[in-house]
């Protein structure tokens, strides 16, 4: 495909009938991979879990805090893990949005 002077590759353009029938053909692709992509998540939730028998030592809001403390009773944890540089003081405001905004 030719490139316009910017660069940018020039994409083709078709009637509507054209594309509607290009378009149901990808769709049978992204429902494929769509199926492939949920089996293969169902695998990775039925592996086995590996028991947890280190003594970790966390800096909580209550201090230092054991694994078993972080659950705080519940029966999952979500661990959310982001990085910033030493220099600054916290991480980006929009790091934090996803843990910030859960109510469970």
């Amino acid at each position: 495909m030719p490139k316009p002077k910017s660069g940018t590759p020039r994409h083709p353009v078709v009637s509507r009938d054209k594309w509607l029938a290009a378009r149901k053909r990808f769709l049978k692709k992204e429902k494929a991979f769509t199926r492939q992509r949920d089996a293969l998540s169902g695998q990775r939730r039925a592996l086995p879990w590996e028991n947890v028998d280190k003594p970790y030592a966390f800096d909580g809001p209550n201090g230092k805090e054991s694994l078993a403390d972080l659950f705080q009773g519940r029966s999952q944890l979500v661990v959310y893990h982001f990085m910033f540089p030493p220099e600054w003081d916290e991480g980006c405001p929009s790091c934090p949005f996803g843990p910030t905004t859960s109510t469970r």
